[in-house]
């Protein structure tokens, strides 16, 4: 028994394709506006963890490029597979959805990818954290607060206003 393959069945890729590369787009938004902080802050500082972020960002733009590119190419061939099958052209329909299934689990794995990177960059983040709080401990010069202010400011947030609410 066969399942029976009709003109739907590529339409159900477009929504899924359409919420990936809404996320695929927000990462690479982010990751753009991080690379423009951490290219600034190298400026000022030359820091060597900078040097490493941008290294790590630099692939995960290409990663999200791929993933991108390949979340298009699939939903270009659900397209196609439904002209294909308004023409009557079964095999040939089936065979543009089956690579366009394809195209959508390779863009998937890039994302598995990057999220991992993403991990990584966070990674180098910490470890830089944990550094300073080893040697301003040896130093004897640990300031919570100190070190706190640091660790928001790397982070990219910003003080809140002191007459504020809460």
């Amino acid at each position: 028994m066969t399942p029976e393959f009709s003109i739907t069945t590529p339409a159900v890729i477009f929504s899924a394709v359409s919420l990936l590369y809404i996320g695929y787009t927000s990462r690479f938004i982010a990751i753009s506006n991080l690379v423009r902080d951490l290219k600034k802050e190298f400026v000022i500082s030359h820091d060597e963890i900078v040097i490493k972020q941008i290294t790590n960002l630099r692939r995960r733009i290409e990663i999200i490029r791929n993933m991108q590119l390949l979340g298009i190419l699939s939903l270009m061939l659900s397209i196609l597979s439904m002209i294909l099958l308004y023409k009557e052209w079964l095999w040939q329909g089936e065979m543009a959805f089956f690579v366009a299934l394809c195209f959508l689990l390779l863009s998937m794995f890039f994302a598995i990818q990057e999220v991992l990177m993403s991990v990584d960059a966070i990674n180098i983040d910490l470890s830089d954290i944990e550094e300073l709080k080893n040697s301003k401990q040896n130093h004897g010069l640990l300031d919570i607060g100190v070190d706190i202010r640091k660790l928001h400011e790397k982070l990219g947030f910003r003080s809140e206003d002191s007459n504020s609410t809460e």
